[in-house]
């Protein structure tokens, strides 16, 4: 049973992590996320109660 082979699977998995975090990975850090969270408070929205017509 060839899945039961860790040999070639291995070798495939390390240099793909190894391809993402030396190759990938830095080239996506550098870039600004779009989405910044802003630094004033919020003010929490009143819920309204629900009238429920069975109580």
């Amino acid at each position: 049973m060839p899945q039961l082979n860790p040999a070639p699977w291995f070798l495939i998995l390390v240099l793909s992590w190894l391809t993402f975090t030396l190759i990938i990975q830095p080239k996506l850090l550098p870039f600004i996320s779009s989405n910044i969270p802003s630094s004033k408070p919020t003010m929490p929205t009143p819920t309204p109660s629900w009238n429920w017509p069975w109580t």
